[in-house]
């Protein structure tokens, strides 16, 4: 007589020095190599490993390390998310840029070579450190992650209104769509590289790259609200994976659209209308800022290039040829 299938097992999950048996939640570090002072060069991660098995998520903050959202993030997921009632497995990165974030840039300031962590994914062992930051980082996420959220924000120059860049894949739009309501603006990046999200792909998983927060919004209700709004989004993503118990919600305006980013075409003092919003359809011409000189004098006007919506606006009044201004959203229609 033939036995009976049985459902497969949770079983233990090792990322780094950190090992969590089933039901339980292990910290521990991506080890990269040493200073010359002895002090290590590490990614601190921790592993939430549910006491059933399920998909595996892995949360990824603090790439750039002007943008601390993720990390506070990560926080509210460590606090909420109870391995005993959880399927499947969460891995949280609040930093993984860690020379980046101890210096509020966006990336390791003495490292010229391989600055930004968010261009040069899978990296390699013996590149330049930042490069060997990211293989580290890299290896251990094509071992575990079923599905991947790298977050960002405008960091120290710009603020962005809560949206993501997905592949277009099937799977990829339905990891979008999983962050649930508020979170409409959804772009393609349908042929993305350097960057997690592209490294995901090409190992036939799914990340995406979401983006919420900045300059603008670093009071202390603000910077909360921001972490509280992407805490949620990570929720809703477990119920939409059945990772924990409840019914996930969804975003009943999402958009299909690519970004186009606007430069400044003198230097000067930029000043975004007053009345500007973020994520307000808006028709092509449409006025977004002006850019004058020290006596306030005009000189530029930058204008909606297509029929879309502002996701991200300069936070910085003194501008320079060439310098980011704004991020558009060139929408393409309604998602179904």
């Amino acid at each position: 007589m033939a036995k009976k299938a049985t459902k497969a097992a949770a079983s233990a999950v090792t990322v780094g020095t950190a090992t969590a048996a089933p039901g339980t939640r292990a910290f521990g570090a991506i080890q990269v190599t040493k200073l010359g002072g002895g002090s290590p060069v590490e990614i601190p991660v921790v592993v939430i490993n549910g006491a059933k098995p399920g998909k595996k998520l892995w949360i990824d903050g603090a790439i750039h390390g002007d943008e601390p959202e993720g990390a506070l993030c990560c926080h509210h997921l460590l606090a909420e998310v109870d391995p005993k009632k959880l399927a499947g497995t969460l891995v949280l990165v609040p930093v993984l840029n860690v020379a980046a974030f101890e210096a509020a840039s966006r990336g390791n300031p003495l490292d010229l070579f391989s600055y930004d962590a968010n261009r040069i994914y899978p990296g390699r062992p013996n590149g330049y450190l930042t490069e060997r930051v990211v293989n580290a980082h890299s290896t251990w996420l094509a071992k575990i992650a079923d599905l991947e959220v790298s977050i960002h924000s405008g960091g120290a120059h710009s603020f962005l209104a809560p949206s993501m860049f997905i592949d277009e894949r099937p799977e990829s739009v339905e990891l979008g769509t999983a962050l649930g309501p508020g979170w409409g603006c959804i772009m393609s990046s349908p042929n993305p590289k350097g960057n997690p999200m592209a490294f995901m792909a090409e190992h036939g998983k799914v990340g995406i790259t979401v983006e919420y927060g900045g300059r603008s919004a670093t009071s202390p209700a603000d910077f909360a609200a921001v972490g509280r709004k992407l805490a949620d989004a990570m929720l809703n993503v477990m119920r939409h994976y059945k990772m924990i118990a409840g019914e996930a919600s969804y975003d009943r305006n999402r958009t299909k659209g690519s970004q186009e980013a606007l430069l400044a075409p003198v230097s000067g003092m930029y000043l975004p209308e007053p009345d500007i919003a973020f994520l307000k359809p808006m028709k092509k011409g449409t006025r977004i800022a002006r850019i004058v000189d020290y006596f306030g004098r005009p000189l530029a006007e930058l204008t909606a290039p297509a029929d879309g919506m502002i996701f991200g606006l300069r936070a910085l009044a003194s501008v320079q040829t060439g310098d980011w201004c704004c991020f558009f959203n060139k929408v393409q229609g309604p998602r179904t």
